[in-house]
């Protein structure tokens, strides 16, 4: 499925992969101040932050996978198969499709604190964008450089939680991800010592036996305690190329390699990209399964005053260098 996370050096770094079998035909996405949000609900929207991400266009609409708006605000959709739960409309909250929440939030948010503001005014609604289009399963990673928070819409209402890691995969819920990171407390980056009994001359025998324990498996649950452990001891230079080659470092530690995940009929989940984005400078970095060269757009290089989509196709072939 898809892992989130959050990293700061000097900036801000907010990312994800999105793993699935198939692309819909992703775009880094660059939506301008002016371009106007028609939401099902709620109305017209002709002024608004500009907003840069991972999109997939229909009907010249941004159904953003993940994306941060011009004041460092950042937002990822990941797939919660069989506890998302969306309502009817009612009348006295702010009713937003489940497809207009990411650029809801972002065209009107500043901060965490501002959308959890609106969050609580707020009624996620069961209408898809179409009828080829169906309602997305989903929860949502929300972070600015200050904090970060997790968003679930189950069967008795939407949840706040924070975030103290960072980091979201799938299911679980949330609750229960943060839960079972006591059950890996004991992991260090450093050598272990024998505490299994003082009776027996247990000694390391390899480097790396510190996160001997950690899983290696491609569940959601294990993604998120590898991603998590792999963070939070991360140590990188605080220059921008430093920082965003330790990002795709911290998430290629998930990465879904074609054939490890069968889901049926010859198709393999494997991560169709992985996006790193600089929330303070603007600057949406990304790689591709079959491109590992890091591909960047900045979205201040372009008019945020106007009122249609910037969109750039990704660069999917890998990009190798000859050195000789």
């Amino acid at each position: 499925m898809c892992t989130a996370a959050t990293y700061k050096t000097n900036d801000f770094y907010f990312g994800r992969t999105l793993d699935y079998e198939f692309s819909y035909g992703d775009e880094v996405t660059i939506t301008p101040r002016n371009y106007t949000f028609h939401f099902r609900k709620t109305g017209t929207l002709e002024s608004h932050y500009a907003m840069i991400g991972m999109a997939y266009i229909a009907g010249d609409y941004p159904l953003y996978y993940d994306a941060v708006n011009e004041k460092g605000l950042g937002i990822a959709g990941l797939n919660f198969v069989g506890n998302a739960d969306y309502k009817k409309e009612v009348n006295d909250k702010d009713n937003v499709a489940q497809f207009e929440f990411i650029p809801w939030i972002l065209s009107q948010c500043a901060t965490v604190k501002e959308a959890i503001a609106s969050i609580e005014r707020l009624n996620l609604i069961d209408e898809p964008f179409s009828k080829e289009l169906p309602l997305a399963q989903l929860h949502w990673l929300i972070a600015d450089r200050n904090e970060a928070i997790t968003v679930e819409s189950v069967k008795d209402g939407i949840h706040i939680y924070p975030n103290p890691v960072g980091v979201m995969t799938n299911n679980p819920p949330f609750e229960a991800q943060m839960f079972a990171l006591n059950n890996y407390m004991h992991l260090s980056p450093k050598s272990p010592q024998n505490s299994f009994s003082d009776k027996l001359p247990l000694h390391t025998y390899s480097r790396g036996m510190g996160a001997l324990g950690l899983p290696g498996d491609l569940s959601s649950q294990s993604r998120f305690i590898r991603v998590a452990f792999t963070k939070m001891n991360s140590v990188s230079g605080s220059s921008e190329n430093e920082s965003v080659s330790q990002f795709f470092h911290i998430l290629g530690s998930v990465d879904q390699q074609r054939g490890c995940c069968d889901v049926g009929d010859g198709k393999y989940e494997i991560t169709l990209y992985t996006s790193c984005c600089n929330t303070d400078k603007g600057i949406y970095y990304y790689t591709t399964y079959e491109n590992h060269q890091i591909t960047a757009v900045n979205m201040h290089s372009e008019n945020l005053d106007g009122k249609k989509l910037i969109r750039y196709p990704l660069i999917l072939g890998e990009q190798i260098k000859m050195q000789n």
